[in-house]
Parts: C-alpha cells; structure tokens; sequence
C-alpha cells in the first residue's frame, strides 16, 4: 500500500531527527510532563488505569516510536506491553534501549493484529499527525484491535480540525476534539473519562481519554 505524505516524512530523515531528539527514560517522561502540566505521567497513568486494567493485560501502543510510554508502563507493573512504529530507525533504537516490549515495524493503517486482539489500544502524540482525510483509517484499526478499552493523549481544540504548522512543514500536525472522533464513528464506544490539560506556559491544551468498547 502506498505511504501517505505523513507517513513518508516520519519514517524518513525528518522523522529520524525526532527519535534523537526524544530518547526518554521513564523520570525524564515525567519531569517533561510535570513541566508541561504540573503532573507527571505515571500520575495520569494511575488516575485513568487503576481498577480499570489488570497489570497482566495486554496493551498497544499504536505510533510507540522509541517506546517511551511503553518503558513508562512497565515500570509501573504493567507486563503485557506490545508497540507499533512505521519508522524503522525508532524500532531498531527501541529494541536496542529497553527490554521486555514487544515492538514491530507497522502503520496505524494496517496494524498486524487479530479483531480484538489487546485490552488496551492507545496512542500518545500519533492522531495529530494523521491527515483528516485519512484519520479514520486509523481509528478503525485501533477499534478494531481493541477488545475493551480504547486510550489517547492528543493536542485538543473544541473548534474542529485545526492545522499547525510543525518545524517549518504543513501538513503535518492538527489539533482536534479526538475522543468525539471515536464517539462520532463507533456506536459502541463510550467515554469512561477525558481530562483537558492546559500548558503551564502558554494556553495550548492536550487531552487525554479513557474509552470503553462495547
């Protein structure tokens, strides 16, 4: 299948100078995110996970790149813990920087997985940077390989799909209201929690959501 113009700029030597710029170990990904928001990640990770998933579920993170979250996760217990990246460099440093993750070479188009083959599909900073024309592919492989629960952290607007320009590039970030993307498309998807998060420095906002499937 022929790549994107997205997908061909991230697995490529632009998407290459972003893995070097982003080799994070777990308390360097938290320190990032109290700095951004005023509180780490494995916060968050608790407040949405905790009674929710087992620590021996199977989870997915769809656009892992190094794998950092996925390292995140498994310093907090988590055991069953498999990536998805479209750029081969990211995979290659990744298998060589952690253990005990099951990373492979793939596209969020064409994820290489069984129908509801993980209790968590999750994705972190992927969705803004899937062209609107082309998000909803996306969306129906996590659906697809989701079997309960449906997980994201995504630049968020209110205001529709607005585009951003990255580093000098078009078309390549966008910013939108994400869970409703799901809720819209997939009758059998309900929002469990969403929490919108401003920047402490500028009045940007993320998001970050829970969905249950079925």
């Amino acid at each position: 299948m022929a790549k994107t113009k997205q997908e061909e700029v991230w697995s490529g030597e632009f998407g290459k100078d972003y893995t070097d710029r982003n080799l994070l170990a777990p308390a360097e990904l938290d320190s990032l995110y109290e700095g951004n928001y005023g509180i780490s990640r494995t916060s968050l990770n608790k407040e949405f996970l905790d009674g929710v998933l087992e620590k021996y579920d199977r989870i997915l993170e769809v656009g892992c790149n190094v794998g950092n979250q996925l390292d995140l996760l498994k310093t907090m217990g988590y055991s069953n813990l498999w990536g998805v990246e479209i750029q081969s460099y990211a995979v290659e440093v990744a298998r060589k920087r952690t253990s005990g993750l099951n990373i492979v070479l793939g596209s969020a188009f064409d994820l290489p997985f069984k129908d509801d083959f993980f209790d968590m599909v999750f994705t972190a900073g992927v969705l803004i940077h899937i062209s609107p024309s082309d998000i909803n592919k996306a969306l129906d492989e996590i659906h697809r390989c989701a079997a309960s629960y449906i997980g994201g952290f995504e630049y968020y607007s209110e205001k529709g799909y607005e585009m951003i320009n990255y580093r000098g590039k078009d078309d390549l970030l966008w910013k939108t209201d994400f869970p409703k993307l799901f809720l819209d498309r997939f009758p059998d998807a309900k929002l469990l929690k969403k929490k919108v998060m401003k920047y402490t420095n500028n009045d940007n906002r993320d998001v970050m959501y829970l969905l249950k499937k079925g």
